[in-house]
């Protein structure tokens, strides 16, 4: 049997009790403004603002510059006017080389505007004064005879001007200027040679001509030389030699009525000769050959009836010379067949006999004459061929542009 429980004789305090004796009474209201007003102080009291990090900030700068010394000031005031004013002379500048540029090309007739670049500083005090120290103009393109590109740069010193401002520039007297006029190769490829043939510089004052020339159907190898030379006090010339026309490997043109000139075969033309019986056999055949190359009759006959000799005289040196000395173009018009079987074309040697040495020339000149002025005097001071082309010192006094 369970014991009974006991029931406490002092019973547990009720916390909702405990609670309500800590109370010290009523709260006492807050006005909703009073609250309100409250937050706005303070928060305002609390805004944030990104620092200051700069030195003493634009009162400091002020202060600063203010506290300069009066002669500093000026001088900072000198540089700023005078770079206004140096602005303003260049500005000048561009604008009297435009006005010039376009006047040159007017009274030039050229294709394009020149390029002119005006020396000295200031301009405008040489304005004001109606003389300038320099005027360098470049004329990139300018015929000249055959050769309708060439470069002209000359630089005219002391010019004086005729003018009443820079707007109203009437003309301009030169006492003197230099420059110099370069036909490049490139160009003289381009308008002599028609992308057949080339030059190129050899030395001083040669040039060389390398390329094809289309004759009678036949592309034909071309070798020439041209001398340069001063010719009167304007003008240059050009003397072709060593003109040379290449038939492949068998035979060699040279235009001109001397011995070693017309149209020879060449070492290994002459010995094929020695190795192919059949082309030994057509030239000794003709009475009028074996005459001119002096080969005796007798020995003739027994080549021609003997391959043994035949070969014993063509491959003997004596023969290599005499056929050698053979000009072909004499012979080919009485005698087409054995040209034929030589290799060569009759209409070729027709058409190569036609032409000549001057003909030739013709092709190949580089002469050119500088234009005479109306007032003053151009002349020619040297002719020098360079790695890029020919060029030629020139100088003149005395000249008049405009009015």
């Amino acid at each position: 049997m369970r014991t009974p429980h006991h029931l406490d004789a002092h019973p547990r305090p009720n916390p909702y009790e405990e609670l309500a004796a800590l109370d010290d009474g009523p709260l006492e209201e807050t006005p909703l403004e009073e609250f309100l007003t409250e937050e706005r102080d303070a928060g305002a009291e609390d805004a944030w603002a990104p620092p200051d990090h700069r030195r003493g900030g634009k009162r400091r700068r002020k202060n600063r510059f203010a506290g300069l010394p009066l002669a500093v000031k000026a001088v900072v005031g000198l540089v700023v006017l005078a770079s206004f004013a140096a602005l303003g002379d260049r500005w000048a500048v561009l604008y009297a080389e435009h006005r010039a540029a376009d006047t040159l090309k007017d009274r030039l007739d050229l294709a394009a505007a020149p390029e002119v670049e005006i020396g000295g500083f200031p301009f405008l005090t040489q304005l004001a004064d109606k003389h300038l120290d320099s005027v360098k103009v470049t004329v990139p393109d300018v015929a000249a005879d055959r050769v309708s590109l060439a470069k002209v740069s000359a630089t005219a010193h002391d010019v004086t001007l005729n003018a009443d401002g820079l707007t109203s520039v009437r003309g301009a007297h030169v006492p003197r200027f230099d420059g110099d006029v370069q036909l490049t190769f490139a160009d003289l490829n381009r308008e002599l040679g028609a992308s057949q043939v080339t030059f190129t510089g050899e030395g001083r004052d040669k040039v060389r001509a390398n390329g094809t020339l289309p004759v009678a159907g036949h592309n034909l190898r071309l070798r020439a030389e041209a001398r340069i030379q001063r010719q009167g006090e304007r003008g240059i010339a050009t003397e072709i030699g060593n003109m040379r026309l290449d038939i492949g490997d068998l035979a060699t043109y040279r235009p001109g009525t001397r011995a070693s000139e017309g149209l020879h075969l060449t070492p290994k033309g002459t010995a094929d000769l020695a190795r192919e019986t059949r082309k030994a056999k057509a030239l000794l055949s003709v009475p009028a050959i074996v005459q001119r190359m002096g080969v005796p009759e007798a020995t003739v006959r027994e080549a021609l009836a003997d391959d043994g000799k035949l070969a014993e005289l063509t491959g003997s040196p004596r023969f290599a010379r005499q056929a050698a000395g053979l000009n072909l173009i004499d012979l080919a018009l009485e005698n087409p067949d054995v040209m034929r079987r030589l290799g060569l074309d009759p209409n070729l040697l027709d058409s190569l006999s036609g032409l000549t040495r001057p003909v030739l020339a013709d092709r190949l000149s580089l002469a050119f004459e500088l234009p005479e002025p109306e007032q003053g005097d151009v002349r020619l001071q040297d002719v020098r061929v360079e790695e890029d082309g020919i060029r030629v010192r020139v100088s003149g006094s005395g000249l008049s542009v405009g009015g």
